[in-house]
């Protein structure tokens, strides 16, 4: 079988921003100035964690890192990405930040199953295989499934955050890129059973990102038991699509905070 890519759906565009707060100007502010920095603060981060338009944003507390907050915004339009950064800088809280790491990237659910039956009945590239590949992928739209994975809803009671950007390898003889789609679909099929055993405990969120940042894809799990995300990255390295395939960047794990708590553990 031909060696195509996977079609693919994308959702929301992503963004996610590991700060580190200048604890020292914080620790030199009057009362007067810690509180209207407070308050516009708060402001900020509740208008963002609420946007007028679609998607959301999460403020999480970061456990190492060597930073302080990671910051999570889901959001329609790369526009709506760019302001907010902006916004976020202009604040009465961004000469008090420093930016230690960000990754761009949108939320994406690779098709590997459509395309290799496509390709499975039809030369790629060809008028007969893209009509069938259409077709596949309408039907797909109609999934449920398709739609959470690609509009994420606020993980509630999920109060754990992890996020880590990947690749797929690309060195003779473990390049990725020159497997038959069919073999492609397999490992991501065993890939995808084992996360579907951490269903109801772990949410997860792929992001894509190739040709718009460094790495090539973005993963986030939620979850309630810190643990279990431990468990499902441990697990999932077992897999033949991360144990031969698989490189991974950083690790960020924080714990959400609302508006309040985070100006009160900051600013309190």
């Amino acid at each position: 079988m031909p060696i195509v890519p996977p079609a693919t759906f994308e959702g929301w565009y992503a963004l996610h921003q590991i700060f580190a707060l200048d604890w020292g100007a914080i620790r030199r502010l009057d009362s007067a100035e810690r509180a209207t920095i407070a308050g516009e603060t708060h402001e900020l981060l509740t208008a963002l964690e609420s946007p007028e338009g679609e998607g959301w944003s999460g403020v999480y507390q970061l456990i190492g890192g060597g930073a302080d907050t990671m910051l999570i915004h889901f959001r329609e339009t790369p526009e709506e990405l760019a302001e907010l950064e902006l916004q976020i800088r202009r604040s009465a809280l961004g000469p008090l930040l420093e930016l230690g790491y960000d990754y761009l990237s949108v939320t994406e659910a690779g098709l590997y199953h459509a395309t290799a039956e496509a390709a499975s009945q039809a030369e790629p590239g060809s008028k007969e295989y893209q009509e069938i590949l259409e077709e596949l992928k309408e039907a797909e739209s109609k999934s449920p499934h398709l739609r959470y994975r690609l509009y994420p809803e606020i993980p509630e009671g999920m109060e754990y955050a992890n996020f880590y950007p990947m690749t797929k390898r690309r060195q003779h003889p473990d390049n990725w890129y020159t497997l038959p789609v069919a073999e492609r679909n397999r490992l991501m099929r065993e890939h995808g059973l084992t996360g579907r055993g951490y269903a109801g405990r772990i949410y997860q969120v792929i992001t894509g990102s190739v040709g718009l940042d460094d790495w090539e894809w973005g993963v986030t799990l939620f979850a309630h038991d810190l643990l279990d995300i431990k468990r499902i990255v441990t697990e999932m390295r077992y897999d033949e699509a991360s144990s031969r395939y698989g490189e991974f960047g950083s690790f960020f794990t924080g714990i959400r905070n609302t508006p309040d708590e985070w100006v009160e553990k900051v600013f309190g």
